[in-house]
């Protein structure tokens, strides 16, 4: 019997860093970048096209993209990167990115803060981009923020978050990700908005991103499993947490999701051993990573 497969996307050198007091160097994320490698991670959100003024942790991300350049690379790696309008499109297109992420939104209160423009008017750069991406040859990641919740207008309507889906996945982007960016999802909740996502598109282009605000980042993965998604963001040591979102903790930690997909017998291509490794670099170099609930266990066993 062929064991399944499960995609894990480290967001951990963007996400991860994109709040923390401490701004790393250029050098200091490529060698988190490098150690997640070598665990054998081949889906990693490398950095950020963003304001340097607004995300000074961003800064450098042409440097972190020119030295992964440089280096043998697996043909199945993807190195993404954010960009939060054309002009952010432009400067990764220019630094030689060649896979990008792209943030829409579930409430306007949200892509006011976080852009300053409506949910519709972020949807409409989203499809601007993803048209020239395209032309490019560029693969492109639509994230929708506050799926489940907005920390400024509290639930969000799952029926929106599904229109919304279903609008850019017909348009054609490579994959679509539900993010709960404030860990306020349950695995109900979870369950409901992907299984209506699977049952209509399929589950191929489909990802999720959770944090762990109430201790729900596990619980959320598995409902998702069990609605058959494949393919979920982590953080490394769970570092994490939206700047522009009050209340969004850390994200639910690489080595925890790992952990349970391979208890599971789930296959991620990712060694428990050298992931520890990239956990401590993560927690060494930042001074505030928590590392993962069972960071504990892992240190002992794996």
């Amino acid at each position: 019997m062929t064991t399944e497969q499960v995609t894990v996307n480290d967001v951990g050198p963007r996400d991860g860093l994109q709040s923390q007091s401490k701004i790393l160097t250029v050098d200091e994320r490529l060698q988190l970048v490098e150690a997640l490698i070598a665990a054998g991670l081949r889906h990693i959100e490398v950095g950020a096209f963003v304001s340097p003024k607004a995300v000074p942790a961003m800064a450098g991300t042409a440097g972190v993209l020119s030295a992964l350049a440089k280096k043998d690379r697996s043909a199945d790696a993807i190195h993404t990167v954010l960009v939060p309008n054309l002009r952010g499109y432009e400067l990764a297109r220019a630094a030689g990115a060649n896979s990008v992420c792209m943030v829409v939104y579930g409430s306007d209160a949200m892509a006011q803060a976080n852009v300053r423009m409506s949910r519709r008017g972020a949807e409409s750069a989203a499809t601007e981009i993803l048209q020239l991406a395209r032309r490019d040859g560029v693969r492109v990641t639509l994230t929708i923020a506050v799926a489940f919740e907005c920390p400024f207008e509290g639930a969000v309507d799952p029926q929106r978050v599904c229109e919304l889906g279903g609008r850019l996945l017909e348009l054609g982007t490579d994959e679509l990700c539900l993010a709960d960016t404030i860990g306020a999802a349950h695995p109900l909740q979870v369950r409901s908005l992907t299984g209506s996502l699977v049952g209509s598109y399929g589950a191929s282009r489909l990802s999720c991103h959770f944090h762990d605000t109430r201790a729900l980042g596990l619980a959320n993965v598995f409902a998702a499993l069990e609605s058959g998604i494949r393919k979920f963001d982590a953080s490394i040591a769970g570092l994490g947490g939206c700047p522009f979102a009050p209340g969004a903790s850390g994200n639910v930690a690489t080595e925890d999701v790992v952990m349970m997909l391979e208890q599971m017998g789930f296959e991620t291509g990712i060694d428990l051993g050298p992931l520890m490794k990239a956990a401590e670099l993560a927690q060494k170099l930042t001074g505030t990573a928590s590392g993962g609930r069972a960071s504990a266990w892992l240190l002992q066993n794996a």
